[in-house]
């Protein structure tokens, strides 16, 4: 199979990791752990809505999801307190991998998108902030269409609005679930392991996959 004709990365933890966002919980009373519940809750809940035809905006739901948590650990939840949370998503710095892999893709004319469960404002601040936002031919949220990864509508959102079948175009990210919802919609998956390690069993498995995101580039642009 050729390469694709253009790759479309995940945002959030595969672009930026979320780490940053621990200290600010702290100054909640929230544990470090309690950053990876609160994110697994927010796609709970943003997979939920999408399942029963609602749709919220991504800061709406985040924001909920991190209320509950505050009640369930007894902490007060005080809506200045949760703003300065969620604001945090809008200083996230980029992986180490980014650039370079950004740079692999550039210098051999393949076009980079992305598509995110945030929204695409917020997504064009983080890669400007970046000095990612030169390599990004199209910056693609759930805004546009107001569906959520995993649901096949977006990734066919994203090849129509990219001008090419699905087939031709790749999907890089580090969930497992965001690679199978993209194969599942035709493209091509591939998947960075640097966050969960292990491709989860039920799924895939990816088309490719790498250690991080050049090892990946360099695996769809071998094809």
């Amino acid at each position: 199979m050729a390469r694709p004709a253009a790759v479309i990365f995940d945002v959030i933890e595969t672009l930026f990791p979320l780490d940053p966002l621990r200290l600010r919980l702290a100054a909640l009373g929230l544990a470090p752990l309690d950053l990876d519940t609160w994110f697994t809750r927010i796609l709970r809940d943003a997979f939920a809505l999408d399942a029963s035809g609602s749709f919220r905006p991504f800061r709406e739901i985040a924001g909920g999801a991190l209320e509950v948590l505050l009640a369930q650990r007894s902490r007060p939840v005080e809506r200045a307190a949760v703003e300065d949370v969620l604001d945090g998503f809008n200083t996230l710095d980029p992986a180490p991998d980014v650039a370079p892999a950004f740079r692999r893709l550039a210098g051999a004319g393949v076009p980079i998108a992305t598509l995110s469960n945030g929204g695409v404002e917020a997504t064009r601040g983080l890669l400007d902030r970046a000095g990612l936002l030169h390599h990004v031919a199209r910056v693609m949220g759930v805004d546009e269409i107001r569906r959520y990864k995993p649901g096949r509508e977006i990734y066919l959102h994203a090849a129509r609005t990219l001008g090419q079948p699905p087939e031709r175009l790749a999907l890089v990210a580090v969930h497992a679930w965001d690679v199978e919802g993209a194969q599942r919609a035709g493209l091509v998956g591939g998947w960075c392991a640097r966050l969960e390690r292990r491709f989860h069993p039920a799924m895939g498995p990816p088309t490719v996959q790498g250690e991080d995101l050049v090892a990946v580039v360099d695996a769809l642009l071998a094809r």
